[in-house]
Order: structure tokens, then sequence, then C-alpha cells
């Protein structure tokens, strides 16, 4: 009995592991979806390439609301909203819990400071490759930072909480430095320029 029980643990750690690789790398394309969510007390379909339009998405996976680490994970990236908001970018939660749960989840433990989606059928959750188990709705704990362009330029995967919102937040910090510098407001511009010299011109005599 106690062989098929490790022999069972070791095939779901294998199983695990080999879902921990196929999350998508950099570069690739981020699918889109449309779902359910809620902040605060309202609820509303959320769009993720249409809020890609107002700069970089951070999305973060996580198992199962109300549970001790998803807790954790939930209120370090409310502290953190101001910081990203100051950088262009928007948070989402997502899981597959209810939307109904990610609406009691956002009010209690999220402080309503940004959109938690609820995927059910585990939708967004395999698109992007976080499920727990293989075909599973519902996911592990990963984090991606999705730019304007629709591109995935960074993801990280741990079920502890700790270091997702720190390792999000230097993505996004990293990819506005790749960003071309605005022009210089303090340039004049060419109609700003100084006038050229006057041609001389007769000056007609003073008539009394």
């Amino acid at each position: 009995m106690k062989k098929q029980w490790f022999r069972w643990l070791l095939a779901s750690q294998l199983l695990v592991a080999g879902v921990a690789q196929a999350l998508l790398a950099p570069g690739n394309q981020a699918p889109d979806f449309a779902l359910q969510a809620a902040r605060g007390g309202d609820t509303f379909e959320y769009h993720l390439y249409q809020e890609l339009e107002k700069g970089p998405v951070v999305i973060f996976f996580y198992p199962k609301a109300f549970t001790s680490g998803c807790t954790v994970q939930a209120r370090m990236f409310a502290r953190a909203k101001d910081q990203f908001s100051a950088l262009g970018a928007s948070i989402i939660g997502l899981s597959a819990d209810s939307l109904e749960v990610a609406k009691d989840f956002s009010q209690k433990e999220c402080s309503s400071a940004y959109p938690v989606v609820a995927d059910p059928d585990g939708k967004a959750v395999k698109a992007y490759d976080v499920s727990m188990m293989l075909g599973s709705a519902t996911s592990k704990r990963a984090s991606y930072v999705i730019t304007p362009d629709r591109k995935i330029f960074y993801v990280y995967s741990d079920m502890s909480p700790q270091d997702h919102v720190t390792k999000t937040l230097d993505a996004v910090k990293r990819w506005n430095s790749l960003q071309p510098a605005p022009a210089d407001a303090t340039e004049p511009a060419a109609w700003d320029a100084a006038p050229a010299p006057a041609a001389n011109v007769p000056v007609p005599p003073n008539v009394d």
C-alpha cells in the first residue's frame, strides 16, 4: 500500500513538473480572453486586449480564493497597486473560482484595488498553461507581464506567494526602460525659433 502511494505521489510530482515547464515563454503572443470579473461590489466583463491598449497588464493566477497563500498574494498585490499604476501598468487576479467568490474575495482580501477575474471553466488557465494538473481548471501560482503589443514579456511561477509582486514589478520597470524616450519638451519647436533678421527695407521720410 505504501509503495503504491509513493508511486502515485511521484507520478503526480512529475506531472506537475511537466506542466511547470509548459508555461508560455516570453516573446509569445498572449492569448486573449473576455471573462466575468469583479472589483469591489461591481461585476463586469474583463477583456484583456482592450485593457492592453492602456498599458501593460500583470496577470497573477492563483489556485483558490481565501486559502492562506492566495490571501497573502492578493494582499501584497493590493498594497503594490499604486507602484504598478505609476509605471502605467494594471493588475488582475485570476482563478477558477466562481464570480460570486471572486466578488467576495475582491472586497475582503484585495481591497477592491484591481479586478478579480472568474474562470470557472478554466479557459484562461488552460490557454496560459498554468493548470495545477493536466487539463484542470484550477491554476497553480503563476504571474505574467503582458505588454501592449500583446506579447508575453515576463513569466514567473512559484507556489510561494512572496516574490510575485517584486519580480513582476521589476519586469514592468525593465520594460519601461526599453521604451523610446519621449521627445524633449524643452527643445523649441520650429515655429518657436528666433525670427530671421529682416531684410534692409528703405524707410520713407517723416511727413509733417
